[in-house]
């Protein structure tokens, strides 16, 4: 079969995950910058209630993945932390000044993810190294994750998926390239068919009506707080459906 990992950005939408039948979730806060990690808390209490496989984004801000010494130390901590919460993997990318693979530091955290009992995904600050193809050595080499998650270098994994496919072609089953970015219900019936993926990763979210009966509409944001994005069950149900479709064809 392929798999689904919904990239989750609140206990709702990872419930909706499941619901949905994916078969795991990356968990992280500000999707608008990126995904950072999110609180303790927020971690805590979605391991408690989801039964199936969590991944924890460890990354300590948005922007570019060239990190300082503070910072490294914020995402050693934190992937200490999810492993003493019982995550099962960790999602995180550093890159070095002139866009390499940093292996040192990436595989410093692989190998503290490693000893908690986690796998870890190398997530698509890869799309910003220098060269895919290397990268991918590198990563398999000497960072040793147990997978990769790529838009192919493009705004999106349908427009990247050429390169996608060279580089499940290259990975030769060492290491699981997962397409993300941009992909959808509607999409991925064709990336399967075009890359020959075996997993992939989207949000799938929908616009939900807020509960709330009054909103101070002299604000200029209130129409922010009326609808919220969460993942929708019959996305993720519809996303499965299709990617396994085409798959049978594939």
């Amino acid at each position: 079969m392929v798999l689904v990992e919904v990239c989750s950005n609140s206990l709702r939408s990872a419930l909706a995950a499941q619901e949905g039948g994916a078969a795991r979730i990356e968990l992280c806060d500000n999707l608008a910058e990126g995904g950072t990690t999110p609180s303790e808390a927020q971690i805590r209490i979605v391991r408690q209630l989801l039964s199936i496989r969590m991944h924890v984004i460890i990354r300590p801000r948005g922007g570019d993945f060239l990190y300082n010494k503070a910072e490294y130390e914020m995402m050693k901590a934190d992937t200490l932390l999810c492993g003493k919460l019982g995550c099962d993997g960790i999602v995180m990318g550093i890159l070095k000044p002139n866009g390499a693979i940093d292996t040192d530091r990436s595989g410093e955290l692989t190998q503290i993810a490693a000893d908690c009992g986690m796998e870890v995904t190398f997530h698509r600050a890869f799309d910003r190294c220098r060269n895919l193809f290397e990268g991918l050595e590198d990563i398999i080499c000497k960072v040793r994750c147990s997978r990769i998650l790529t838009s192919g270098g493009k705004d999106s994994a349908l427009l990247g998926a050429d390169t996608i496919r060279q580089l499940i072609q290259q990975a030769e089953e060492r290491i699981t390239i997962m397409p993300g970015g941009g992909i959808t219900e509607d999409n991925i019936a064709e990336l399967v068919s075009r890359t020959g993926l075996r997993e992939f990763h989207g949000s799938f979210r929908s616009l939900f009506p807020s509960e709330m009966q009054y909103f101070n509409r002299a604000l200029s944001d209130w129409e922010t707080e009326a609808a919220m994005l969460f993942t929708d069950i019959e996305k993720v149900k519809k996303a499965i459906l299709l990617a396994n479709t085409a798959n049978s064809f594939f």
